[in-house]
């Protein structure tokens, strides 16, 4: 099955994706790792990505686009693929389309976590490292025993300054703002399915699971 994932910052789609990837045996294809395979690999499109990365530029669509297609010709795609961080815009959803029907392929279900604005804030602005050891903990999800201290080595907790609210705010509304025309086209083709992603972890991986057991 060929399966889209998108959901905004701090929604889980990588830790859903851990486990859809693991229950169907489908490879999980993110935009930032088939750039790197393909630089690394020296491909056609790796090549002229790299001249772009180099120079500190952003890579047109048309190389996105190519290296998303050097990805799903490849082998391990034929029983199907999760892509992840692609397409962001509809522009780009044009292009993918182009891209499977060439390859004699289609996409079967978009699946969008879909997270309250309010709840993702909560959820990204109250995550606390430790300048020490590295340990990851949550104001609401995953407090430390004491406030402020790692429970693992007491070293002091902190807040990445890309983790503040305003920051955070910013990234949501951009996401927001990019993919809700995206999600719009593909409402209109009837491959989008909503999954709750408030819910507990269990049951968001089982509804997704539940979702694509059926079009197996």
């Amino acid at each position: 099955m060929n399966v889209i994932f998108m959901g905004p910052p701090g929604a889980g789609k990588g830790t859903q994706a851990e486990k859809i990837v693991s229950e169907f045996q489908i490879p999980h294809i993110s935009t930032g790792d088939a750039f790197r395979a393909a630089m690394s690999q020296g491909t056609p499109m790796g090549i002229e990505a790299k001249g772009y990365v180099d120079k500190g530029l952003l890579v047109p669509d048309e190389i996105t686009n190519g290296i998303v297609r050097e990805r799903l010709a490849q082998p391990d795609c034929d029983k199907g693929f999760l892509l992840d961080g692609f397409p962001r815009t509809v522009a780009q959803a044009d292009a993918l389309s182009e891209i499977v029907d060439s390859l004699g392929k289609k996409i079967e279900v978009v699946i969008n976590l879909a997270v309250d604005r309010s709840y993702l804030l909560a959820r990204l602005t109250g995550r606390r490292i430790c300048k020490s050891c590295g340990s990851t903990y949550h104001v609401i999800f995953n407090p430390p025993q004491q406030e402020g201290v790692c429970d693992k080595c007491s070293g002091e907790l902190y807040q990445r300054s890309d983790d503040t609210e305003e920051k955070v705010g910013t990234r949501l509304d951009e996401y927001i703002n990019k993919t809700a025309p995206l999600l719009d086209y593909y409402q209109k083709r009837e491959l989008l399915r909503e999954v709750n992603g408030e819910q507990d972890i269990h049951a968001v991986t089982e509804q997704i699971s539940s979702l694509l057991r059926g079009l197996a």
